[in-house]
């Protein structure tokens, strides 16, 4: 017996666009410089639930620290004060972009930052990941019964 080709388009179809649409995981790792007197901004667009993970160092001639702070996309400023080396996790609960400021102004020598940051994007309490995988084995499973069924004879 022939199958339908509609299920089986169907069902490839489906697992295509899940996967074409996934944005699982971002990580950046980056050096940048932060000139005497100036102050670099750094984006990130969360989305509520994203947990993230932000980590960086500093080196300069004399003094190895910067002043950081993050801008909330309500406005809300949370300020960290001068560090050299830093580590802070936290899990999103505004949805926009998020600023992370390293500010110099009060320093005449460059100072050179080295940033890692990750985001783990999180569905109904469940990373990424993990669900997208439970959405992938149930249009399988979905996909063996349809054939199962459609191959028996009444």
């Amino acid at each position: 017996m022939k199958l339908p080709k509609l299920p089986v388009y169907l069902t490839l179809a489906l697992m295509f666009a899940i996967v074409v649409s996934v944005d699982v995981v971002k990580a950046t790792s980056t050096s940048f410089t932060v000139h005497g007197g100036e102050e670099v901004v750094k984006t990130i667009k969360l989305a509520v639930e994203d947990r993230v993970s932000i980590k960086f160092s500093v080196v300069g001639q004399t003094n190895h620290a910067i002043t950081f702070y993050m801008v909330y996309p309500n406005g809300s400023v949370r300020d960290f004060g001068d560090v050299g080396s830093f580590s802070y996790s936290f899990v999103c609960n505004l949805e926009g972009e998020y600023r992370l400021c390293f500010s110099n102004v009060a320093s005449s020598e460059e100072k050179l930052v080295t940033l890692d940051y990750e985001v783990q994007h999180y569905i109904f309490g469940i990373p990424q990941m993990l669900f997208l995988t439970i959405i992938i084995v149930l249009v399988c499973l979905a996909a063996v019964a349809t054939f199962v069924l459609m191959g028996k004879p009444r």
